[in-house]
Formats: C-alpha cells, sequence, structure tokens
C-alpha cells in the first residue's frame, strides 16, 4: 500500500539511457524531478500524477525512471492529458504514449526510457496529468521515487485507468512515482536552465500542490519576457543533497551528469548546494563527513570545471542563512564556514555568474538569520514567500544570448 499523506522529504538522480536527438535546442526540459530512494509496489495499479509545465510546446514526450529498482521493470499504458481538477483530466486532451511504436515498455534495473514524441500543444505553466499503468507481475520489487512530490498523487487499485476522465483515486501519495522529466519540442529554439540543489531548490516548506517553489517561481518570470519565453526550468533539487558525500541520495559531485549536464537544452545551471556539507559536519561521526569550506569550495570548482567542458554555463548561488536551525547543525564554526564560501562564490570569479540568495532572504539586522516573514518555520527552509524573494533576486540577463 502506498502512502496517504504527503511526504515531507527531498529529491534524486536520474539515470540517462536515451539521448534526445543531437540537436540540443531541438528538446528542452518543461518540466523535471530526480528521483530519490525506492518506493512502495506498484502492482495492478494506475498512478495519476499532476504536474506545471515551464515552457511551451507542440511535441512532448516524458522520461521515467527504474533506477532503484530491483529488476526490469514493465510498464503498461501511460497517458498525458491537460488537467482539469483534482485526479480529472480536460474531455478530449487525452494522448497514448508509445515506447517505440509500442503502448507500454520494460525498463532494465537502473536506466530509464523516454517515451516516443507525441504532438500536443502544451502552453506555459499549463497543468497535465500524467497516468502509469504497472501490470501485474511487472515487477516484483520497489519502484522509483521523488520522495517530496509537495502534489498529490491519485493512485487507482482497480486496473488500467489511465484514459478515464473521472479518475477513480483509491488513495492519494505526496511521491512522484517512475516520471523524471517532461520535454518538449516545437519550431522556436529552445534551452533549459537547470536549478541544482538540496531541499532549498526542492521547495521544502512551500505551500504543497501550490508550485511556490523557487524554480516555479523563476519559470514564470521567464514567462514574462517574450525574449526568456523559449527557457525551460528543470528542477533538481535533492532534499539532504551534499556536493561532497553521499546523504539522501548521491552527492552533487557523483550525479551531476545526470541531473544536470545530460538534461535536453541545457544551456544554463544555479547551483545551491553546500549547506547540508557544513552541518552536517556539525553531528558527523566519521571522518569523511566533517567538511572544512576548501573543501566545499574545490568540489564546487569540479562542477564548475565540469559544466564549462560541456559548454554551459554555471551560475553560483549564495548560501542562505540558517541561523536557529539547531546546534549541531547550526553552529559558530558552521557560520564561518557558510560566511567563508559566500564570500568565495561572491568574489572568486570562478563561476559565469552570481545568484545573491543570501540577500534576498536574510534578516539585516541578523545575518546569520533569516528574515521572519521568509522563515517556514524551521529556520532553514524558506516558505513561499522567501522562494519568491529568492526567484526575484536572479537577474533575467544571465539568460540573455
Amino acid at each position: 500500500m502506498l502512502k496517504r499523506a504527503i511526504a515531507v522529504s527531498l529529491c534524486g538522480l536520474v539515470a540517462t539511457t536515451v539521448a534526445i536527438g543531437a540537436d540540443r535546442t531541438a528538446w528542452v526540459d518543461t518540466w523535471a524531478c530526480a528521483p530519490d530512494s525506492a518506493g512502495a509496489l506498484l502492482k495492478a495499479q494506475t498512478v495519476r500524477q499532476i504536474v506545471r509545465t515551464s515552457v511551451a510546446g507542440t511535441q512532448v514526450r516524458i522520461r521515467l525512471s527504474n533506477l532503484f529498482g530491483s529488476g526490469p521493470l514493465t510498464v503498461g499504458n501511460v497517458h498525458l492529458a491537460s488537467h482539469a481538477t483534482g485526479a480529472d483530466i480536460v474531455p478530449g486532451t487525452d494522448h497514448a504514449l508509445r515506447f517505440e511504436g509500442k503502448s507500454g515498455v520494460t525498463i532494465p534495473k537502473g536506466q530509464s526510457v523516454w517515451s516516443d514524441p507525441v504532438a500536443m500543444n502544451v502552453g506555459a505553466l499549463q497543468e497535465l496529468a500524467v497516468s502509469i499503468y504497472v501490470p501485474p507481475g511487472s515487477v516484483d520489487g520497489p519502484s522509483t521515487i521523488h520522495n517530496a512530490g509537495l502534489a498529490t498523487a491519485f493512485v487507482n487499485e482497480s486496473g488500467d485507468a489511465t484514459s478515464t476522465v473521472h479518475f477513480p483515486a483509491d488513495e492519494t501519495s505526496g511521491n512522484r512515482f517512475l516520471i523524471t522529466d517532461i520535454a518538449v519540442s516545437g519550431p522556436v529554439a529552445r534551452q533549459t536552465v537547470v536549478a541544482f540543489g538540496d531541499s532549498i531548490t526542492d521547495g521544502v516548506g512551500s505551500t504543497p500542490g501550490a508550485n511556490q517553489r523557487w524554480p516555479d517561481y523563476l519559470a514564470a518570470r521567464l514567462q514574462v519576457d517574450k525574449s526568456l519565453a523559449t527557457i525551460g526550468v528543470a528542477n533538481s533539487g535533492i532534499g539532504g543533497n551534499r556536493i561532497l558525500q553521499d546523504n539522501f541520495g548521491p552527492s552533487a559531485l557523483a550525479r551531476f551528469d545526470r541531473d544536470a549536464l545530460d538534461k535536453p537544452g541545457v544551456h544554463w545551471v544555479v547551483l545551491l548546494e553546500g549547506i547540508n556539507d557544513i552541518g552536517g559536519s556539525g553531528y558527523a561521526i566519521a571522518a569523511k563527513d566533517k567538511v572544512s569550506a576548501q573543501q566545499i569550495i574545490d568540489g564546487m570548482k569540479t562542477l564548475i570545471a565540469r559544466a564549462h567542458t560541456k559548454g554551459v554555463k554555471i551560475y553560483g548561488a549564495t548560501l542562505t542563512p540558517f541561523g536557529g536551525a539547531g546546534w549541531p547543525y547550526h553552529s559558530v564554526v558552521g557560520e564561518q564556514e557558510r560566511e567563508a564560501v559566500n564570500t568565495w562564490i561572491r568574489t572568486s570569479g570562478a563561476f559565469d555568474g552570481v545568484v545573491d540568495f543570501e540577500a534576498a532572504v536574510r534578516d539585516p539586522a541578523h545575518p546569520e538569520r533569516m528574515l521572519a516573514a521568509y522563515d517556514s518555520g524551521d529556520h532553514l527552509h524558506p516558505n513561499s514567500a522567501g522562494y519568491q524573494a529568492m526567484a526575484n533576486a536572479i537577474d533575467l540577463k544571465l539568460f540573455h544570448p
């Protein structure tokens, strides 16, 4: 059985097995979520999940992942439609997706697959419903999930309901199941910006179901500027993620290619990582988990070099305040490390540009703390207003040609 409550956790890793064409501007991510763990077994069930696009297109395809499966996973029918309300879709908008011309697909353990393109007019900031049927006997093992979807997945226990307009939900979950990317293409060249980070990029602390993560607000801002309205935003946040060591999900160094550089149409990466390296050092027992500011900086340098090798620009985001988050996660030494890392981000010139998230949300009277109006309550994660302030702090000139 699946959890009925919305999970509060964080976000992970995508395996790439199929490239989307040689032209990197032909396809871009209009939505993304990196899976982070093994979830509940799906058997003779349909899962309908609601996502919001970032950029428009006239053709669509989706990626399904079996990264954390224990064996091959057979998926039956998969449908894509415009979302109405709740678990329902807009009549007449349903599209059956195919995989190499077939209605289903078997995904090898640890791998992912792209669906065939389907002609469908998709608007920017439009809600879509992805319905996936996993037939009986498809696999005897866990599904691959993104733990904190901050959205509701609807589950039907009685078989294939992928094309149903009024979806008969037997239960709900706060996880994302199997889907990792939705890509669009069309006659106009497009590009993708990847938001790469931890739970603050994943949107923990924002209002569930409201699309109020900072990458969501960035996508909305890009749509206001006609010259930037062809840019897609892919969210590759993993809660608890660290640059240097695995934690919840693999380290940034381990997953950077899969979750950033291999995204369709990627042209820019906004990197917001390091606070969990610092906070984790406070309660670490193993020597490898006790890291210095210089080690974090060296890790960032490695990510920068890898992005530049692929011709991708990478922007460094300053680490937001976490004073009051609790000892030993926050400490005097940890605060000194955060300030040292932020000084390097701002002044080193190593990044192609800087996004000053710290300045956007800090309390001027207590700069080691987040402004109360932007604090979700745990003194680490912003609330929806804080995420909007972060997105507003991004200079959109960074994405001009």
